[in-house]
């Protein structure tokens, strides 16, 4: 900053009245347009520019033209909306394209109640671990304590991750994967990483963890790391284990904040529990919490939440979430079916007797007979399709496509797998699928019956599948079935790129269907235009179910009923080996428990487990059980399991962190939406605004909205749309949106435009192309009992942190104050009321004229009086506020920082209206 200005200054530079900004370089000027938005700020220096910048005064309201009540409140509601550089406790809140939730809000202020932030958000799927980190992020970056950051996630889910920071917090990000490392590095000087030359960024952990990239990352990594799937890190597989040594790494520097997210922090393991732990405080990573401080000082870094704990009736959020319904539908097999699975269980049977001795030989004869009972029970198609790939098989990938791991390092795998089973004679099988693939299938039958009803009644369903060949197959049948419903199919042979196109594209469809494989049941959120769930095909991991249904039932889902079916045959060996073994055992442990407790991860013991369930089921040799171990392979997957339930309840009833209640969260929370208007207000705003320019917003249904942006006025509709938005737009006031419309937030394209252009029409009419709407006014008021003068204020306050690096921001609020003869009476949103009371009756317009002008000739005494003092009192109450809220509940000896306000004076006034008490 130069020695002429300091940051809340106002300068007349360029032609114009800008505002000063605290200045990166020593000499320069940053400048934001005294009535412009935030993309309008520019960098200059004083010695270039061919006029010297001066101080400014702003300019007061003038008696031309007269404003209405209407236009007074118009100004009101676009004055608050216009702001971006909040001045209360959550600075980010006016740059947030969505309205969080009271819960939402813990994690974030846990972060501001540390001096580092190093937090494990281990809440349940669906509850917003990516909003409430993305909070915390556009927090510390609006703060000034923090410009670069990265966040580290599998490869499938960095698309979504950079969508969401962009759509949701207005961040832009670059994705760091395999595929676009090279092209992002192409060009850079020698000296420079991509890591310098893009600052923040979304990169894949598959990429970053090899040991080549690994040192260079850790070198040049940002101060400010958010690691997604974080229990994907600590586990001892080779993968995980250059993760954790990854991690070790950055979270060795104390001054790094780390932010680590997982829905599954313990899962039974104990000591991967204990690394996690670790990464946060190497304290932690010892099991010392026997004694209740450990506890204690664990729960500032810690918290865990089932849905269950955020829809109580203390939080408020019954609402947030739908209620969900799971069903169990069963079908039989016709006599064709019955005899195409005997024959494959007698093949397959038979090839793991003759596996010989071996453990390689035996393990692949196994995964490769359940990898083929899997296609068959799949469907015909995903039977042929194996059984014809069974020569291109790679025995040591086998595994992979028999298990549904939860995808830490890529799409689960829905190519249908060769069979590994190359004896013996196929053809007779291979001719039988085929000709079952063109046959009536019993499956999409009785998958038919279930939607029918379901989508009769307006349902928008998934059906999940395992395999590529199996969801083809499904859509064909369902295509015949509903010819007139939008019916799309997604698997992993599309690219992420695709998929995500193909699903937003159903967004303009009435009702649709979409037939996915696993490859969505990660990565890409389906609440906003699915409600329903499927599983054609049953998974082998309880969490791979978990993960379907969280695409569709999760927080932003408009449904007040989400329901889920799994479709079974009895007469599927597979399948009821799956349900008894592995599923119905799953749900039993997360009705003990709250949550999901993934699988152990001995595939072996999984295995076996279910090769005698299999064998159980059909009645077969139980010699066969004994000889290979599959009985002993039952009782260790057992134990295995239920241990891991036990240390799931036990890390819960030790580590569940609920501390943090309602009652201090609702006050900070309450005076979030006063300041900054809810729902309501944007919609009065938004729907007056358009009034005023002769378009109307138009109400289709309840919380659904058309507006015909092609209406406005030119200027207003090019700028909408240099920001994305044209033509004719659904749109949403309150969350969760309908399908197919977008949520208006005081951040959305529309209102802010609306806001910006109007509030710079009032401030500049000479310049602007939109009819003033007026700054003074006068008129008649039912609440007033004396002649009452309110004021509408933008007040700047200079907010310094004083820390190990002491850090000065310029924020602003949109204040009023209301004064009688007597001096203030209200202040704040009491005094802006007073503007939407009732008026009782009309002024003449000269006594409008005279009280405005009588007004306007004490704005110099009120300038430096009440509004003056208004200032101090708001300043000394932000400080307290920001004080209260990173204080409260810490240890004070470890807390280093501190904030003070200081009012930039004089305050800006804005509007200033007359109310006359109404004739007695």
């Amino acid at each position: 900053m130069t020695a002429a200005f300091s940051p809340g200054d106002l300068i007349y530079a360029r032609g114009r009245e800008w505002v000063a900004l605290p200045s990166p370089e020593e000499g320069w000027l940053c400048l934001r347009p005294l009535s412009g938005a935030e993309a309008d700020i520019q960098l200059i220096h004083p010695d270039l520019e061919t006029e010297t910048p001066r101080p400014a005064r702003f300019a007061l309201p003038e008696r031309e033209p007269l404003a209405t009540q209407s236009a007074a409140q118009l100004l009101s509601e676009a004055l608050r909306l216009s702001l971006r550089r909040g001045a209360g406790p959550f600075r980010s809140a006016a740059r947030l394209s969505f309205e969080p939730r009271a819960y939402q809000l813990v994690p974030l202020i846990m972060a501001l109640r540390l001096q580092t932030v190093r937090l494990l958000i281990a809440d349940d799927v669906g509850i917003g671990k990516t909003i409430e980190a993305g909070l915390i992020l556009r927090e510390l970056i609006d703060r000034g304590e923090a410009e670069a950051f990265t966040v580290l996630c599998p490869p499938h889910l960095v698309e979504q991750w950079t969508g969401e920071l962009k759509e949701k917090f207005d961040i832009d990000s670059v994705a760091v994967t395999a595929a676009s490392a090279a092209r992002l590095e192409r060009g850079l000087p020698q000296h420079m990483t991509l890591f310098d030359a893009y600052p923040q960024t979304v990169v894949s952990l598959d990429y970053i963890k090899a040991e080549k990239r690994r040192d260079s990352f850790a070198r040049a990594c940002p101060k400010l790391v958010i690691v997604d799937e974080a229990h994907a890190c600590v586990g001892t597989y080779q993968g995980r284990q250059q993760r954790f040594e990854l991690l070790t790494r950055l979270s060795s520097d104390a001054t790094r904040h780390l932010i680590l997210l997982t829905a599954t922090p313990h899962s039974g393991d104990e000591e991967a529990f204990e690394r996690l732990l670790g990464l946060i405080d190497p304290e932690f990573s010892g099991r010392a919490f026997e004694d209740e401080r450990s506890r204690i000082r664990l729960a500032r870094h810690f918290v865990q939440r089932r849905r269950i704990d955020v829809t109580s009736r203390e939080w408020g959020e019954e609402r947030s979430f739908p209620r969900h319904e799971t069903s169990e539908i069963s079908y039989s097999f016709d006599n064709a079916q019955t005899a195409f699975h005997d024959a494959v269980l007698d093949y397959c049977l038979a090839v793991v007797e003759d596996a010989g001795a071996g453990q390689r030989e035996r393990r692949l004869a196994f995964w490769g007979t359940l990898a083929l009972m899997r296609c068959v029970g799949s469907s015909p198609a995903a039977a042929a399709s194996a059984l014809r790939n069974r020569l291109k098989s790679d025995p040591d990938r086998l595994g992979d496509h028999v298990f549904d791991d939860d995808g830490e390092d890529e799409d689960a795998i829905d190519v249908e797998p060769a069979s590994g089973l190359n004896t013996g004679p196929l053809a007779s099988l291979v001719a039988q699928a085929e000709h079952l693939a063109r046959s009536l299938d019993p499956k999409i039958a009785a998958t038919v019956k279930v939607l029918a009803p379901l989508i009769k009644a307006g349902a928008n369903p998934v059906v999940f599948c395992r395999y590529i060949a199996t969801a083809d197959h499904v859509a064909s049948g369902l295509r015949k079935a509903f010819p007139k419903l939008r019916i799309e199919v997604v698997t992993g042979a599309l690219t992420g790129d695709e998929r995500r196109a193909r699903v937003e594209a159903m967004g303009g469809d009435a009702q649709r269907l979409l037939v996915a494989t696993d490859c969505l049941s990660e990565g890409i959120n389906l609440q906003h235009l699915f409600d329903t769930v499927i599983h054609y095909d049953l998974s082998w991991n309880p969490t791979r179910h978990q993960q379907r249904e969280g695409r569709v039932d999760r927080f932003g889902q408009s449904a007040l009923l989400v329901r889920s079916v799994i479709l079974f045959s009895p007469d599927s060996a597979i399948d009821g080996a799956v349900l008894e073994v592995i599923l119905r055992k799953a749900e039993a442990i997360r009705k003990a428990t709250g949550v999901s407790v993934p699988l152990p991860e001995e595939r072996g013991a999984v295995t076996g487990a279910l090769m005698n369930a299999v064998l159980l089921r059909k009645g077969r040799n139980q010699q066969l059980s004994l000889d290979f171990g599959f009985d002993q392979d039952a009782r260790n997957f057992e134990t295995r399991w239920r241990d891991a339930e036990e240390g799931e309840k036990a890390s819960r009833a030790r580590f569940a962190q609920n501390s943090m209640k309602p009652e201090e969260v609702a006050p900070e929370w309450k005076k979030w939406r006063e300041l900054l208007g809810g729902p309501a207000e944007l919609l009065r705003f938004t729907g007056r605004a358009m009034s005023r320019l002769d378009v109307q917003l138009e109400m289709q249904k309840q919380n659904s909205y058309r507006a015909h942006l092609g209406e406005l006025p030119k200027q207003i509709a090019e700028r909408l749309a240099s920001r994305g938005l044209e033509g004719t737009i659904n749109l949403s006031f309150d969350e969760p949106p309908l399908p197919g419309h977008a949520v208006v937030t005081r951040s959305h394209p529309l209102p802010a435009t609306l806001a910006e252009s109007l509030l710079e029409g009032a401030l500049d009419p000479v310049s602007s192309p939109l009819n003033p709407i007026g700054r003074a006014g006068a008129w008649s008021s039912s609440v007033v009992k004396v002649l009452t003068t309110v004021a509408l204020l933008r007040l700047r306050f200079k907010l310094t942190v004083h820390g190990r690096v002491e850090r000065m921001l310029l924020v602003e609020e949109a204040s009023a104050i209301a004064f009688e003869p007597g001096g203030m009476i209200a202040a704040g949103e009491a005094a802006r009321k007073l503007l939407d009371a009732e008026t009782a009756g009309n002024l003449a317009d000269v006594a409008r004229t005279r009280l405005v002008e009588a007004a306007l000739a004490r704005t110099a005494s009120l300038v430096d009086g009440p509004v003056a003092e208004h200032a101090q009192t708001r300043a000394q109450a932000l400080a307290e506020d920001h004080d209260r809220l990173r204080r409260a509940g810490s240890d004070a000896s470890r807390f280093l920082s501190r904030v003070s306000v200081e009012p930039v004076l004089p305050a800006d006034v804005i509007g200033l209206y007359v109310l006359v008490p109404a004739p007695s």
